[in-house]
């Protein structure tokens, strides 16, 4: 899997997955971020023309509270059942 720079504005988060938001933990992730950068990328799909977050929720919410453009990641495959 080949990390990648991902445009911060085209991700999706699903509805289900953004109830999980916990705001302290962003700020202190951007924080973090901030000294350190970014130690592990988030993990997207391919969804239906955009990119469907899987993983990372607060590192993305981090890096947009940090007005960044771009999150490393990788697009994963989507799991057949």
């Amino acid at each position: 899997m080949k990390e990648v720079p991902l445009k911060v504005d085209e991700i999706y988060v699903p509805t289900k997955r953004r109830k999980t938001f916990e705001e302290d933990k962003a700020e202190s992730l951007a924080e973090d971020i901030l000294e350190n950068g970014q130690q592990r990328p988030i993990q997207v799909r391919q969804g239906k023309g955009r990119l469907v977050l899987i993983e990372g929720l607060h590192r993305l919410e981090a890096v947009k509270l940090l007005g960044e453009e771009t999150i490393q990641g990788y697009i994963v495959s989507a799991r057949q059942f």
